[in-house]
């Protein structure tokens, strides 16, 4: 398997170049057609509205500042592509809602790239969920870059984060065309004893087999550990190995518009220090 459409999230954060930088390098690495994706933030339902006048001018000049700000984004995009070398490149702009408009683009899509939450960098557009939101509802994997950092080491490392459950399993199985290029990958196994309907006799034996299989080799570590601590425990894993990724699931749902995540996944999603590859 590979990603054959790669689809980015294009904003106008400082955070914006490294985080397309990575996604233009997996899209060369794939072969992959890659998506630059940039919306305005104004909802389908506004334009759909007959409350709200959409000829009047201070509605007309905010939406076109709007989307002035996203083709800016999508212009620097698109220099990016083309200096990395992406073969087949595309841009949207998106007249939407973003979480929702890329949730929506996101289920056309083998891979969405965009990026974590900077608290330090508020934004009109994107939402303080954005992250989660689209793991949740685009049936898409997603490769969250921190806001932070540099990213040159991208996958040669990676720890995958194992509990036997449907969220794991499908992460393990939508990140193996980058793990195929890792040069080591360890699977992180904490607390097995409480689940030993998923783990069997030898805790990350059995998923051990099914990379084995890919052709890749894993190394198991088991690990005990208090449930309220294993978030940093992955966190405190990925220094102790260098890795330069971590592959997991992400527990979670929504209720109404608000996003209730498990414990793990909300501590890796406020302090990540490498890219996280995220199902759901």
């Amino acid at each position: 398997m590979s990603y054959k459409t790669i689809l980015a999230h294009v904003d106008d954060s400082i955070s914006l170049a490294p985080r397309i930088e990575l996604a233009c390098r997996i899209a060369v690495q794939e072969n992959a057609h890659l998506v630059g994706a940039a919306t305005t933030g104004i909802s389908q339902f506004i334009y759909q509205s007959a409350v709200v006048d959409m000829t009047g001018d201070y509605i007309t000049g905010y939406i076109e500042t709007l989307r002035q700000r996203a083709a800016a984004g999508l212009k620097s995009f698109d220099e990016i592509a083309r200096r990395v070398g992406v073969s087949s490149v595309e841009q949207r702009l998106v007249d939407d809602e973003t979480a929702g408009g890329i949730s929506l683009q996101a289920r056309y899509s083998d891979l969405v790239v965009l990026g974590q939450t900077d608290p330090a960098e508020p934004s009109a557009v994107v939402g303080n969920d954005f992250p989660e939101f689209v793991v949740l509802h685009s049936g898409c994997p997603v490769l969250i870059v921190p806001y932070a950092g540099q990213f040159d080491d991208f996958g040669e490392k990676v720890l995958i984060a194992w509990d036997g459950s449907l969220e794991a399993k499908r992460a393990v199985h939508d990140a193996i065309p980058l793990l195929k290029r890792a040069v080591l990958v360890e699977v992180a196994v904490f607390n097995p004893s409480e689940r030993p309907d998923t783990h069997g006799a030898q805790p990350g034996a059995d998923i051990a087999l099914y990379l084995a299989r890919h052709d890749i080799r894993v190394d198991v570590r088991e690990s005990v550990v208090p449930h309220e601590e294993i978030g940093t425990a992955l966190l405190s894993r990925l220094a102790d190995i260098g890795a330069s990724l971590l592959v997991m699931g992400c527990f979670g749902h929504s209720r109404l518009r608000e996003i209730m995540l498990g414990g793990v996944s909300r501590t890796i999603l406020t302090s990540m220090t490498v890219p996280v590859l995220m199902s759901h």
